[in-house]
């Protein structure tokens, strides 16, 4: 195919330097965006007389024709001739209406148009990791009022720590995802900022209309400076931030999700549509979607620093390193819209093992909190309750003993403070009970949060 910049050279280009620099094989994902916003300045161009309506409806129609053909046929027509999306925009237009075609290229250059596909294309996927989100906050949910009043040990260091409820630990996922959700909410508003009209780095001298374009193309505002909007990579380089922060998150949640399946916590059991076996080992149900979700967390993070070292260094405006921007970009948008979606239907279909959990807390000494509290209402200080508390943990051990199984007797050889209500204390749903904070683990504390977070569900993104 032509090249657009062919004119100043004399000699071909090299064939391996044309396959090394094009661009095509994988920002033919934004083909949709390159017309839509191709049509959009032909509609401008046409609007400020700077080509004739005649010229513009001729021009509108055929990309339109391109538009359609390709949401047939999907990217099957993008051949692998043109040097990248723009070059093979042009080129098939120019084949279906002649000359006329090369006036598309009036007062734009392919680095603002590069950045406003790549906008465009970001601010869709935006969107629908919201809506992702949305998803697997409503999976937490559900499965949270299913599950209200089991009770789990709470880990610090991964050593039994305090009982609370499993609803509450569920909750602080949803909250945590909440926190995901509103960086992409805030990061969008960066993203939807228009910089075609910006040309190769200083504007045009073409009368153009760039406010018509941005409400054509449904942007809230304009770039400010054309050498900065040419140049910037600031919107996918947050969004990769914003993308290795929720990562990090499905991660965590992946990491318990294989710990708590298997035998020695017996928590919960994963559905077998998300879980795979051993090619040697008949009896093997491994949890390898979350698994995934964990290992791909890497490429994520990987997607950042590659963007982050290419732009180190770039002086302004455009180079050419900057083409490396898309492969981190779409690859990081597939594996988090695919983790979201999977993390959500696992959250949903998984069996909760109640008994086991519950099972687990008994004689784990993590009800020794409330006890140290309780002698501080009786007027120790804390640092003299944790200790005689030490002390009667050694007692139980030395003994084999469980601490809720300790007497009335036993409990006052200790101190003569503790009475009848010390018993009930050492039982797991009275220390969760005790738990009355705000945000604490109580019954009622989590069945306020659950409250709210059905109303945080409901309003609009």
């Amino acid at each position: 195919m032509e090249k657009l910049w062919g004119g100043r050279f004399k000699k071909n280009i090299n064939k391996e330097m044309e396959k090394f620099i094009s661009s095509l094989s994988f920002d033919k994902k934004l083909v949709k965006y390159d017309l839509l916003g191709s049509i959009a300045h032909v509609q401008m161009l046409g609007k400020c007389k700077i080509i004739s309506k005649e010229e513009e409806n001729k021009i509108v129609e055929g990309l339109k024709q391109i538009l359609k053909e390709v949401q047939v046929n999907k990217l099957e027509i993008i051949t692998r001739e043109a040097e990248d999306i723009h070059s093979w925009v042009e080129n098939k237009l120019k084949e279906k209406i002649g000359t006329v075609a090369g006036k598309l290229h009036i007062a734009r250059s392919r680095n603002d148009q590069i950045a406003l596909d790549e906008r465009m294309y970001l601010k869709e996927e935006v969107l629908k990791i919201q809506d992702l989100l949305k998803d697997l906050q409503k999976s937490l949910l559900i499965t949270a009022r299913k599950n209200l009043g089991v009770i789990m040990p709470g880990y610090t260091h991964l050593q039994h720590a305090q009982p609370l409820l499993f609803s509450h630990y569920l909750m602080a996922y949803f909250y945590m995802f909440e926190r995901d959700k509103g960086r992409m909410q805030d990061l969008y508003k960066r993203i939807d900022v228009l910089p075609l009209g910006s040309a190769a780095l200083a504007g045009t001298s073409f009368p153009i209309d760039r406010k018509y374009v941005a409400s054509q193309l449904g942007f809230k505002k304009i770039s400010e400076n054309s050498l900065d909007a040419v140049s910037d990579r600031d919107f996918i380089l947050e969004f990769l931030s914003a993308s290795a922060i929720l990562m990090m998150h499905l991660s965590r949640l992946g990491e318990e999700l294989v710990l708590w399946s298997s035998q020695e916590f017996n928590f919960i059991e994963l559905d077998d549509s998300f879980c795979t076996g051993s090619s040697i080992m008949p009896q093997k149900k491994n949890p390898d979607a979350a698994e995934l979700i964990r290992g791909k967390t890497g490429r994520v993070y990987g997607n950042l620093i590659n963007l982050l070292t290419m732009m180190k260094a770039l002086p302004l405006a455009y180079n050419h390193d900057m083409q490396e921007d898309k492969e981190p970009l779409f690859d990081t948008v597939s594996t988090l819209e695919n983790s979201l979606f999977l993390m959500s239907k696992m959250i949903e279909t998984m069996h909760i093992n109640k008994r086991k959990m519950e099972k687990s807390i008994k004689g784990d000494f993590s009800t020794t909190t409330e006890l140290a509290d309780y002698l501080v209402k009786k007027g120790l200080s804390f640092r003299e309750a944790h200790k005689l508390v030490g002390g009667m943990v050694i007692y139980c051990l030395e003994n084999k003993k469980n601490l809720e199984d300790l007497t009335l007797s036993e409990l006052k050889s200790f101190h003569i403070n503790f009475d009848e209500k010390a018993l009930e204390i050492l039982k797991p749903q009275s220390a969760v009970e005790a738990k009355g904070s705000f945000g604490g683990t109580s019954l009622k504390r989590v069945k306020e949060s659950i409250r709210k977070a059905k109303k945080i569900l409901k309003q609009k993104l």
